[in-house]
């Protein structure tokens, strides 16, 4: 099979072309044809696996004919990177179409999003939170909608949109066309299923596990000297870009600033940054120009960037979800990658659900040269705040007794 068969509109096949697809993914294969006949679509699969063109495709097809200038599309995403990134694969594989994509997402002025919406884009690409914003404000009409697509619908649930998705829907009272994709089927995402999609297909391509093409390493070492086996493993490596996941923004931020202290290229992707800085960070991640990103889990979806050769994890993850979207980043197109995750004494149930979610055992390696003995730095010593009380208490009796 090729996107020959499909028989999409030559300005889209124009599109693929120029994108350089020639094969259809499973998702595509067996997600494209029923989306084409207006059916919805329950589509299960794993980051990487083309499910974004599994829907692009087919929306830009039918937004081909009929009317232009109205809100025709609307894929809701967890995040502003995720968003972006749909967005651009919209508008790339419709370049030669006239159709329009713009993202709605929060952190950034609403003024500008107006004006954009005021362009009479066919495809908006949205935030929960923000898409509700505009939907009060009047500046988002919705009643031309023909396709609602809610995409790492599994992502949405972790947090905490599910009521702001049953808003948003809401506002959708006429008939339309509705695509549910997600990486997991937690119970939640399958009541939300069953209520707002009408005699589904469900497309899913295997099971949730992380590509073939990645190999599992598991680092024991104590939490005080991660940053410094990843600095080691880092000298000795050879990679290409590496992406870090730590458990909190502020490990985050404080692990990158640590790297460019030693002279890596590196920067952090975490919710303290703005739009414009996240932006900057994930174009250096994406042009080579930064070769390391720290990052929370907020970039393990919605980072599409080819040539990840490791993901590290410097916090283990909470959950085998969270891993397997973590190292979704890299072993891509069938190219190879590795993911090293560093482990604690307290990472052992956690270990455990990974080995039996794999199947296997997980292989522990040391690394030679390093030592793992090295004990905690001391803490410099603070000030004791109960001789400061002594001191006010002090003064106050000396005035009392000068009165």
């Amino acid at each position: 099979m090729n996107f020959e068969t499909f028989n999409f509109h030559p300005s889209i096949m124009a599109g693929v072309r120029a994108l350089g697809y020639s094969i259809p993914t499973p998702i595509q294969s067996q997600g494209i044809p029923p989306i084409m006949q207006g059916r919805d679509v329950i589509g299960l699969a794993q980051t990487g696996t083309g499910k974004t063109a599994a829907f692009a495709l087919p929306i830009l097809q039918r937004l081909q004919s009929d009317s232009r200038g109205h809100i025709r599309a609307l894929v809701i995403s967890p995040t502003r990177e995720l968003a972006e990134q749909i967005s651009e694969v919209f508008n790339d594989l419709g370049s030669r179409s006239g159709l329009r994509s713009v993202t709605i997402y929060g952190g950034v002025s609403m003024d500008q999003q107006i004006r954009n919406l005021r362009a009479h884009p066919e495809i908006v690409v949205a935030c929960p939170g923000r898409l509700l914003d505009h939907l009060w404000k009047g500046t988002i009409s919705l009643a031309e909608l023909e396709v609602l697509v809610i995409d790492e619908a599994d992502r949405m649930l972790d947090m905490g949109f599910l009521p702001d998705i049953r808003n948003i829907l809401g506002c959708i009272l006429h008939k339309h066309q509705t695509l549910l994709f997600s990486a997991t089927m937690p119970d939640d995402i399958r009541r939300l299923a069953r209520e707002i999609l009408h005699d589904p297909v469900t497309v899913q391509i295997g099971r949730t596990l992380p590509a073939k093409t990645v190999s599992h390493f598991l680092y024991p070492v104590q939490q005080h000297l991660k940053t410094n086996l990843l600095k080691a493993i880092l000298n000795k490596t050879e990679t290409d870009s590496v992406l870090v996941f730590t458990r909190t923004k502020h490990r985050a931020e404080r692990v990158a600033q640590q790297l460019v202290r030693d002279g890596y290229r590196v920067t952090s992707l975490q919710g303290n940054l703005s739009q414009n800085q996240r932006q900057a960070a994930l174009t250096g991640f994406r042009n080579g120009s930064i070769k390391i990103l720290v990052a929370t889990d907020i970039a393990a979806r919605g980072i599409d960037v080819l040539s990840i050769s490791h993901v590290i994890n410097y916090d283990m993850p909470e959950s085998t979800d969270d891993y397997i979207h973590r190292i979704g980043r890299t072993g891509r197109v069938d190219k190879n990658g590795d993911a090293l995750t560093f482990v604690t004494n307290d990472d052992a149930d956690k270990i455990r659900a990974l080995e039996q979610l794999l199947n296997a055992p997980l292989e522990r390696l040391t690394l030679k040269g390093f030592d793992y003995n090295k004990p905690a730095p001391e803490r410099e010593p603070r000030f004791s705040q109960q001789p400061r009380r002594r001191f006010v208490q002090r003064q106050v009796i000396g005035r009392q007794m000068a009165m």
